[in-house]
């Protein structure tokens, strides 16, 4: 389906990748996995014709429909949400059109309209386009869109909701190939499994950009890692893979270390015979090493990603009971998103809040971090010697007219410029970065100055909405590790399914008869979960085999003959 051959890209005189070749053949998926900034969106963009190769050749099969969901949410400015849905069945729009004219002719009953209508008829049902619209609306459904959202304007759509749509545009359209640039971000936990569903059963050869490690397990078989010099392919999962690849790392740094140990030898004995009675076999070995292929010590995409470093300040301890909240009702627009919710947070919880998008996750982190709107209800006692810290998604602690270091030196006014730029070297922001105004930085360098600047001054209750939604692999895992031995308090909400599993000791889940608790971690919630389906499922078999068997017992009624 796709054929990529020693692909090269870069701008000006820095060169982004090289030497990038791969194929993917019908029914193949492939994860596409590097740190931010080593040119994954721009791969994607050179093979799907974008931007122009500096050498190298793409070729995707013949007569194939590319599907390409780009991060940044291209969709239509105007129509309702159906409108933007169907844009991409332009062919079957016109089957539609056809068929309306050729019914309206038909109502004139002549022989030649009515053969018309027919023909229109057969060609409507034979190209699918009756049943259009309800595959349609069931891949909007999945994505979290009600029927009456189909008949919304897309200007009163929000930047996630824009986003699910983006994703439904692509998906709907049943292409052959898809290039997925990280579908998850706005995606709910159940959504994205969904998705990792759906990409399994998929018929065509699928490409994805993501940081999210289980989304990647569950449904890419095929991982590729992309390096400035190198492209490494491994038929493995994530998780598998990056166990593999640190092996082949390693025994590629001990050949590229023992071939220069030779070398220096050599080296050292030709310099010292060249000149005396073993000037033959100097030369000898000076024409071997001529020959010699020189290994070089591997690159490691990874290395430098893994220096972020999330540190937290000495702070005191808090009290015990950290939150004791009763009755919390959550209001917006008039709408109530929940009511009647308690919770006794104790030093040291770390609570994952899940559910659904738009059911009131961030809305209920809101009133728990004192950060409630007036129609909010309920009771908060805080507990004793509290510093907090919230992390907001939309990254509203930063102004788009600073740089990182103005937004620094905003909280810590004490540190000077270098101290500032050396503190922001601990998230990977090196040489002119620090310098950049915040609206020129991506968004996962946007996420790592939030965080940065969030843990600038001592806390010991951390409110977290959304922190690896940009995040790269690394980053988040270095974030896992600090909050696993972070001595305070957390309160998190995540669709990251591997990141609440390592973090949270504590589950809140949103459903439909309220918000539940679990006194356990994601992953025990999510067994749990798994095991209420279960025996639901199990109940409902026995009670229709009950059925049949009561059914198959009725004495049969005799004819009566006549």
């Amino acid at each position: 389906m796709l054929e990529v051959a020693n692909l090269g890209f870069g701008y000006s005189n820095q060169r982004l990748f090289q030497g990038v070749a791969f194929r993917l053949d019908l029914g193949e998926r492939a994860g596409l996995v590097a740190p931010n900034g080593a040119g994954k969106s721009t791969l994607l963009r050179v093979i799907a014709a974008e931007l122009d190769p500096d050498e190298g050749t793409v070729a995707i099969k013949k007569g194939s429909t590319l599907g390409y969901y780009r991060q940044g949410h291209e969709t239509r400015a105007e129509g309702s949400v159906m409108d933007n849905l169907l844009a991409g069945f332009s062919g079957l729009l016109k089957l539609r059109h056809e068929l309306s004219h050729a019914q309206e002719a038909a109502a004139s009953g002549e022989e030649a309209a009515l053969d018309r209508l027919a023909t229109a008829m057969d060609r409507y049902q034979h190209a699918g386009a009756d049943q259009l619209e309800r595959r349609v609306e069931m891949i909007a459904m999945r994505l979290g869109f009600t029927p009456r959202d189909l008949e919304r304007d897309v200007r009163t759509l929000s930047g996630g909701e824009r986003g699910r749509l983006s994703l439904g545009v692509v998906l709907a359209g049943e292409h052959d190939v898809l290039f997925l640039d990280e579908p998850t971000n706005h995606l709910d936990l159940e959504t994205i499994e969904w998705l990792s569903a759906y990409l399994v059963g998929f018929r065509g050869a699928v490409l994805v950009v993501s940081h999210d490690r289980a989304f990647l397990d569950a449904c890419c078989p095929i991982t590729m890692e992309l390096g400035r010099t190198t492209f490494r392919s491994y038929p493995l999962p994530y998780t598998r893979y990056y166990q593999e690849r640190a092996e082949d790392i390693e025994r590629e740094r001990r050949l590229a270390e023992e071939q220069a140990t030779f070398i220096a030898k050599t080296e050292d004995f030709i310099r010292k015979n060249i000149a005396g009675s073993n000037t033959k076999q100097a030369q000898s070995r000076r024409r071997m090493l001529d020959k010699l292929d020189r290994v070089d010590g591997p690159e490691d995409v990874w290395a430098r990603a893994e220096r972020v470093r999330f540190r937290f300040a000495e702070v005191p301890r808090s009290g015990d009971i950290v939150l004791d909240a009763k009755g919390l009702a959550g209001v917006r627009g008039g709408a109530e998103l929940f009511s009647g919710f308690n919770l006794l947070l104790r030093r040291g919880d770390r609570l994952g809040i899940v559910g659904p998008n738009g059911c009131g996750k961030s809305t209920l982190i809101k009133l728990l971090a004192g950060r409630g709107e007036p129609g909010d209800r309920g009771a908060i006692k805080r507990g004793t010697n509290l510093y907090e810290g919230y992390f907001d998604q939309h990254l509203g602690s930063l102004d788009p007219k600073k740089t990182g270091v103005d937004e620094v030196r905003s909280v810590r006014g004490d540190l000077n410029a270098d101290g500032a730029r050396q503190y922001l070297a601990r998230f990977r922001f090196y040489g002119d970065d620090p310098l950049r105004k915040v609206a020129s930085l991506s968004g996962g360098e946007s996420t790592r100055l939030a965080l940065a600047k969030l843990l600038l001054e001592p806390r010991n209750v951390l409110f977290l909405d959304e922190p690896t939604n940009h995040l790269d692999i690394p980053a988040a895992e270095i974030l896992e590790e600090a909050l696993v031995g972070f001595e305070g308090t957390v309160v998190l909400i995540s669709h990251d399914r591997r990141f609440l599993e390592t973090v949270t000791t504590r589950t809140a889940s949103f459903g439909e008869g309220g918000i539940d608790l679990y006194d356990g971690g994601f992953k025990d919630y999510s067994d749990a979960r798994l095991r209420k389906q279960v025996a639901e499922l199990e109940l409902a078999a026995r009670a229709e085999s009950r059925s049949r068997s009561a059914e198959s017992d009725k004495p049969k009624s005799k004819k009566k003959a006549y």
